[in-house]
């Protein structure tokens, strides 16, 4: 089931009005906090899995060190999606290809810094 263009502008709606909060939730394996817009994502968009996957990745020894880290998934027409994380200046730094996914929108991007994943809008 794939969203049409009228849920996917309510949820990229709802997702601009997170701009920020000091709340978080500690992921489960302790790797990161994340923020009431990702909470709300993975909620709106039944994308915990989104959330579980940069978890268990983020552990890549490429990884290490990078302190700033956006993390873009892009679903492609067949259903299929892409997770490609980069050091914020397009510098790729691991790649993830998803077999099949029901993700509602295009594309999302997240960024994880300092033990936190967040929106952009609430950077």
């Amino acid at each position: 089931m794939t969203a049409d263009a009228t849920e996917k502008d309510r949820i990229t709606s709802e997702l601009a009005m997170h701009i920020g909060s000091l709340e978080r939730t500690r992921h489960y394996t302790r790797r990161f906090v994340y923020t009431p817009g990702v909470e709300h994502l993975a909620s709106v968009a039944r994308a915990y899995w989104l959330i579980d996957l940069i978890a268990s990745l983020c552990r890549n020894p490429n990884l290490a060190g990078e302190e700033f880290q956006v993390w873009k998934l892009s679903v492609h027409e067949d259903r299929s999606a892409t997770l490609v994380v980069t050091d914020g200046n397009d510098h790729e730094l691991k790649r993830r290809e998803i077999h099949r996914t029901d993700f509602p929108l295009d594309e999302i991007s997240l960024y994880l810094t300092d033990d936190t994943l967040l929106l952009p809008s609430e950077y």
